[in-house]
């Protein structure tokens, strides 16, 4: 599955001509703009959705265990699928927007509906539905609940039994309240904890700024196999800077054009920008804040190949994970490193369920019609509270076993869809370039691109438009 992430993303970086870089300036422009609509959410509500995806548990412990297992030289390799993804998330997001249907009023739409409408293979797109509504609902959010529970419990000795009951009832009320409810929640709640999260990062930073030549050598020494001592892992350091980098950037994954899909815009590439910036939000900014903080201060475990420890500043005792942001933060402001994680990884894991059943909620959508979709919503929000619950109360080890089976399957059924689709993509792309070019705000027409069962373009949006002249 990592090979097939680095191939996917560098083929569709090399046949958009590096849109992640080329079109940066439009990814920062496009995210500010377009409004909220009675059936959409406005761009950076739908960015905030997704970042509640894309930010959580796996910025805090999963930077941390690619160091421990790769060493320093893993964050420069975190960076580089970062990079090379953020193609991969403008491809599925673009198709999520062109492929979108307006259903019961709201705005529906990513890989099960791209799969149906784009390949024709409607028994594929079920799969990716099944396969989606299990892996979020069931599966994949008792990893952020139990996070949650280890977290405070850890850090103000909080009875995990009465942090899981608050958690389901506090996600019971915004989750019932259906995407605008989550949109309104996350565009609040995720600007603020990753800004923070990042400031004290800064502090850290300026703290130990006489470090700052030789954490970023050592960060490009060890992932070259430069430096002497942890020369012999680079292979190490590929595989787990890769493998954390995109679970915690979701690129490809198929998550992200969930909620690409609900933006209110004109042309899907807009959409497409904005969500492919999201994955630098996620990697440059919030894992290289952690990684920052642990590798500054010197807060760190190395392992190498045969189990012997090549770094251990901290001790074998310590687990690789929120322990080494926790010692990092305790080591400039004495008392606060504890306290403070287990804050922000509150946040960040309770907008990460967030973001799952809204993906879970999608595809029940696309599976269940008429009265059967009020009986398959019902049903999804009564497993998703149950797995939170569960996840929180019980141990990590199963927990996170089970998730990655059920993202596994997501992210391999995803990533041949985008490949085989590639083609409509890259016309939507060519067509936003060309109209960029002219000097117009770029609207989208599928027909005059040969892009076919794009109905929402050629029936309701053209509708809205005529309303509006």
């Amino acid at each position: 599955m990592i090979v097939l992430c680095l191939g996917v993303g560098l083929y569709f970086t090399f046949f958009t001509k590096f849109v992640q870089v080329r079109l940066i300036k439009d990814m920062v422009v496009q995210m500010f703009k377009g409004k909220s609509s009675s059936a959409g959410v406005s761009s950076f509500q739908a960015l905030a959705i997704s970042l509640s995806g894309r930010v959580g548990t796996g910025n805090i412990a999963g930077t941390a265990t690619a160091i421990f297992y790769g060493g320093p030289g893993a964050v420069f390799w975190m960076w580089t699928i970062a990079f090379i993804g953020a193609a991969s998330a403008f491809i599925e997001s673009t198709l999520a927007q062109i492929y979108k249907e307006k259903r019961d009023g709201q705005y529906r739409g990513g890989p099960a509906y791209y799969i149906e409408k784009g390949i024709g293979w409607k028994w594929y797109a079920i799969l990716f539905a099944i396969s989606a509504i299990l892996a979020m609902s069931l599966l994949m959010p008792g990893i952020q609940a139990n996070a949650i529970g280890e977290g405070l419990s850890n850090a103000f000795s909080f009875n995990k039994t009465w942090i899981a009951v608050i958690l389901v009832v506090v996600l019971a009320a915004i989750i019932f309240g259906g995407v605008k409810r989550i949109a309104s929640v996350a565009q609040v709640v995720v600007p603020f904890m990753a800004i923070a999260y990042v400031f004290l990062s800064i502090i850290i930073v300026i703290m130990n700024v006489t470090a700052l030549p030789e954490v970023f050598g050592l960060i490009f020494r060890s992932a070259f196999a430069v430096d002497s001592a942890f020369g012999g892992i680079i292979g190490m350091a590929i595989a787990w800077g890769v493998k954390r980098g995109i679970y915690s950037n979701e690129a490809g994954q198929g998550t992200g054009p969930h909620a690409a899909a609900a933006a209110e815009v004109s042309h899907p590439a807009k959409q497409g920008l904005v969500q492919s910036f999201s994955v630098y939000i996620d990697t440059l900014l919030v894992c290289s804040a952690t990684a920052f903080m642990i590798l500054f201060t010197g807060m760190y475990n190395v392992q190498g190949p045969d189990d012997t420890m090549l770094r251990s500043n901290l001790g074998e005792t310590v687990s690789a994970g929120p322990a080494y942001t926790q010692a990092a933060i305790e080591s400039v402001l004495p008392g606060f490193g504890a306290g403070f994680v287990g804050i922000a990884l509150m946040f960040f894991a309770f907008t990460t369920i967030m973001a799952y059943y809204y993906i879970a909620e999608t595809n029940v959508a696309y599976i269940f019609k008429g009265k059967w979709n009020k009986y398959g919503m019902l049903a999804l929000k009564v497993i998703l509270l149950i797995s939170v619950y569960l996840g929180t109360v019980n141990e990590a080890g199963a927990v996170w076993d089970l998730g990655d089976v059920g993202l596994g399957i997501m992210v391999w059924l995803n990533l041949i869809a985008i490949v085989i689709l590639a083609k409509p993509a890259l016309k939507t792309l060519k067509d936003y370039d060309e109209q960029r070019k002219q000097g117009l705000d770029p609207t989208f027409d599928p027909e005059k691109l040969g892009i076919k069962n794009a109905e929402f373009w050629t029936e309701e949006y053209k509708k809205e438009e005529d309303k509006v002249s």
